[in-house]
């Protein structure tokens, strides 16, 4: 073999590039299926004769939808587990009765090469570069020293917390669950209460924004760190994202030295008192103008969120969505009415 023939052997071969992506939002009845999907959850549920059937979330990062298999259960439910990519194959339906679903006739492990990330992954829509931008202009605008360190200390860019807290989703079904999706609601929150704040009288402005800024912190620990599968923690679980949020934030002010305890009350409160009622977790009701206008804002930001993410499951032309818990009840889209 001649020298240039050898180097030419010897080269190994490109890469074979993943194939196309079927986007779960495309999907329409009697689709056929073949694509790799991040499984989200899995379980067994009975059937009427004393059987089993399988229920799974998959989700791209176009919709999340629920897939249903009715043979091999126990491989197939041993292939799907929640937070990793899986090969499946199967059949979309749209049913009335029983709900739209993908039927799945074979399932397994994606390996590497098979799909690419940037198709199952869902980020916030807007750009991570900007919002760091605006957080870290709102943060200048705190003139309150103790608040400013707090803040500094806890979610400013480049602090300690800062990866984690860009990264970290919002929730795990309802509004912005993905990653960024903290970073982008808290930024809202504290936005919007910065506007507001100047239209109501006796709004202590630093204290409110401080309060948006910190009011979901907890979400850090009640969390996991898999955007494939975002899922309580044990902590979440067994000591809630509020009391989590507080911990947090009265450990760092106990540690500044000389930190106004009414400015620490203040903030803390909000903490405790962001979902606005007993029975939605607040151990406490908001007590301040300041808790109260960040509850409010909180909680349209939330709503609203969940209109993105119901905006984005619809198929092109349907302007109506089916009832969603995270608005108790339909949403509707004009724009999206078709012809």
């Amino acid at each position: 073999m001649e020298p240039l023939q050898a180097e030419l052997g010897e080269t190994a071969p490109e890469a074979v590039p993943a194939p196309a992506h079927q986007a779960l939002a495309a999907l329409a009845d009697g689709d056929r299926v073949e694509c790799c999907y991040a499984v989200r959850d899995r379980s067994r549920r009975p059937t009427k004769r004393g059987g089993e059937w399988l229920s799974l979330k998959i989700a791209d990062r176009t919709a999340t939808i629920q897939a249903k298999s009715w043979d091999e259960i126990e491989a197939r439910f041993a292939a799907a587990e929640p937070g990793t990519v899986v090969h499946l194959v199967g059949r979309y339906e749209c049913s009335r009765q029983w709900g739209d679903a993908l039927i799945v006739e074979a399932i397994a492990p994606a390996g590497e090469g098979d799909y690419d990330p940037a198709n199952l992954l869902e980020v916030s829509p807007e750009p991570v570069e900007r919002m760091e931008a605006d957080l870290a202009d709102l943060l200048e605008t705190i003139q309150e020293p103790d608040l400013r360190e707090l803040l500094d200390r806890l979610i400013a860019p480049g602090g300690e917390l800062w990866e984690r807290f860009r990264d970290a989703p919002a929730a795990k079904h309802y509004h912005q669950a993905y990653r960024h999706g903290l970073l982008e609601h808290t930024l809202s929150v504290a936005q919007g209460v910065s506007a507001a704040a100047s239209f109501f009288p006796g709004i202590d402005r630093d204290v409110a924004i401080a309060g948006a800024l910190l009011h979901d912190i907890g979400k850090l620990d009640a969390y996991n760190d898999n955007p494939l599968a975002i899922d309580m923690t044990d902590l979440g679980r067994l000591i809630g994202e509020i009391p989590l949020g507080y911990y947090r934030v009265r450990r760092e002010i106990e540690s500044i030295e000389g930190f106004d305890p009414d400015l620490g009350w203040a903030v803390l409160h909000i903490i405790l008192s962001h979902h606005g009622t007993l029975e939605h977790g607040s151990p406490v009701t908001p007590a301040t103008r300041e808790a109260t206008l960040v509850h409010m804002m909180d909680n349209l930001g939330g709503k609203l969120g969940s209109f993105d993410r119901i905006e984005r499951t619809l198929s092109e032309g349907q302007a109506w969505s089916g009832f969603d818990r995270g608005i108790d009840g339909s949403a509707y889209f004009r724009n999206r009415r078709a012809a």
